[in-house]
């Protein structure tokens, strides 16, 4: 069965390494790039049908997802089923990928990072199920917080058209947790970059992954720099600063001057 849905996965997603169709889910077609040279090692673009994840063979597990949210895509995805079949995507090279076993009984959640929720047909609903967009993700965490960061991404894309989304784990301190015998790295905390073009807005939201509701704004060019990772499809301006507050529920887009 495991198989059978990888190779479903691998039909459905076409080329594995940076086929041209997944430019379109990166504004300007420009893939975040990393500048923190010793993440490059054992780095996998697999491009799905409606999303793109660069895969880590060190952390077993991807250092971002990137997808692009249009309003229409988001009201078709209201209708679909969630599909909660994992799978191993074969592509990537044999010990690099995280396995089924590797969670089973981590007392973690298999945190999606392009999230299912996104998905707009059966295909990318499948699709979202590869481990390789999956990181170790406290449960608490997952079900409340995480969800309803999610929810209000899709609120504020839905309000202003689109919006492009980056999200990833973060790994900070010199004692990190493994699950598995892959030894998959547990992220310390997760991150979410969004940029709504039509309004020049961009900003970062970064989770404790704990069950503890912590989390801060901040802009995308801090995130970038804590995380390794450059978004060259902001513009610097956008990225240097946010005007946004969450509430547990919504953003907010403040004037500024405010």
């Amino acid at each position: 069965m495991k198989k059978l849905f990888a190779c479903l996965a691998m039909a459905f997603a076409g080329h594995a390494f940076a086929a041209p169709a997944c430019s379109a889910f990166v504004p300007d077609g420009q893939f975040p790039a990393l500048t923190n040279a010793r993440m490059a090692p054992k780095t996998h673009m697999l491009c799905y049908s409606d999303f793109v994840v660069l895969h880590s063979g060190i952390t077993h597990g991807p250092l971002w997802s990137a997808e692009h949210l249009t309003r229409d895509h988001l009201d078709a995805a209201k209708d679909m089923t969630r599909t909660n079949r994992f799978f191993e995507d074969d592509r990537l090279p044999a010990g690099e990928g995280a396995t089924l076993a590797d969670y089973k009984r981590s007392g973690f959640d298999r945190g999606h990072m392009s999230p299912a929720g996104n998905r707009w047909n059966p295909q990318a609903m499948a699709e979202s199920f590869s481990l390789a967009n999956i990181v170790p993700q406290n449960r608490d965490n997952n079900q409340r917080l995480w969800a309803h960061i999610e929810a209000a991404v899709r609120k504020l894309a839905d309000k202003y058209g689109e919006a492009y989304v980056v999200t990833g784990p973060l790994f900070t301190g010199a004692q990190l947790q493994t699950i598995g015998a892959t030894r998959v790295l547990v992220p310390t905390q997760i991150f979410k970059v969004v940029y709504v073009p039509s309004q020049k807005l961009a900003f970062a939201i970064v989770a404790d992954n704990a069950s503890a509701d912590r989390y801060d704004i901040r802009p995308v060019r801090d995130l970038g720099a804590q995380a390794g990772i450059a978004f060259p499809g902001i513009p610097a301006d956008v990225a240097a600063r946010t005007n946004v507050a969450f509430n547990g529920h919504a953003f907010t887009v403040r004037k500024w001057g405010w």
